[in-house]
């Protein structure tokens, strides 16, 4: 569906969410028909020598922590990837190894290179209001033998979307490497109020500002169930951070992936599970 720019900024000023969420959701069919894919993630801790579960129904195993020196985060690297089993690793912000190389005195490339060569697959996520230079530090993991997880946003910086998804439409013009956009920030901003109508505007504005990326994505472990499920209503198509776990104790209606699987369904959309790298994992 293509939607003329006039009609996207008539769009940003309407509070009739019902004509958007519309619109977008036709946009998301349009590219994805009814297929919404979610991936089960395991995290683990970024700091050597602790322990490393994983779980067998896991699709993406994420280090998580914050960033230390080089030497710890290589090591931490190597001791989850020979754990790995051939399961894709993820880990680290984008935002955090570009600091790191400058206190390491390298190059990011550099970084991301022994990264690579330590067994890390994929950068977990890139801050697009945290990073230096958005274009040039996405590139370098391209360059690296790397991929993106996902392009998301730390803390809104303006109120301002319009201009924010059009500065994120010209970087995928530029790098074209950004396989799924995150559009509800990961921490909220105090000066910039959030509600459920602004979430959801939010998401499906994405949706159709950035018509290069493949996938909108929600945090089902950070935005929960019900969001998550009105999201893929108004133009997501991907569900983030489903528990590996498979807990039973509630029963198996509760369990993460049949309430996953549930909510996808009572959306009227298909669920199918996908691994960290975006390949589909069959179920029987």
């Amino acid at each position: 569906m293509n939607v003329s720019a006039a009609d996207l900024s008539s769009l940003v000023a309407s509070h009739d969410i019902v004509s958007l969420g519309i619109a977008a959701d036709e946009a998301r069919r349009a590219r994805h028909g009814t297929r919404t894919t979610f991936v089960r993630v395991a995290d683990v801790d970024a700091t050597p020598g602790s322990a490393i579960a994983i779980p067998p129904a896991a699709g993406e195993i994420r280090i998580v922590g914050p960033t230390a020196t080089k030497a710890e985060v290589l090591q931490r690297i190597g001791e989850v990837s020979a754990q790995a089993a051939g399961k894709p690793v993820s880990g680290y912000s984008l935002a955090d190894l570009e600091v790191l190389a400058a206190q390491e005195h390298m190059t990011l490339r550099d970084l991301l290179e022994q990264s690579r060569a330590a067994g890390l697959e994929l950068v977990a996520e890139a801050h697009f209001d945290r990073l230096r230079d958005p274009r040039r530090s996405i590139e370098e993991v391209n360059i690296a033998g790397m991929r993106l997880a996902r392009l998301t946003i730390h803390q809104l910086p303006t109120s301002d979307i319009e201009s924010l998804y059009k500065q994120i439409a010209a970087l995928q013009y530029e790098v074209g490497v950004i396989q799924s956009f995150a559009p509800l920030p990961r921490k909220l901003n105090p000066a910039i109020p959030t509600t459920g109508f602004d979430d959801v505007k939010r998401v499906a504005l994405a949706r159709l500002f950035l018509e290069e990326v493949p996938s909108i994505q929600v945090d089902w472990s950070l935005y929960g169930p019900k969001l998550a499920q009105v999201a893929l209503t108004v133009g997501a198509n991907d569900v983030d951070a489903v528990s590996p776990l498979d807990d039973l104790l509630e029963g198996r209606r509760r369990a993460p992936l049949e309430e996953i699987r549930r909510n996808i369904r009572a959306a009227g959309l298909d669920p199918i599970e996908r691994d960290g790298r975006f390949d589909l994992i069959q179920t029987s």
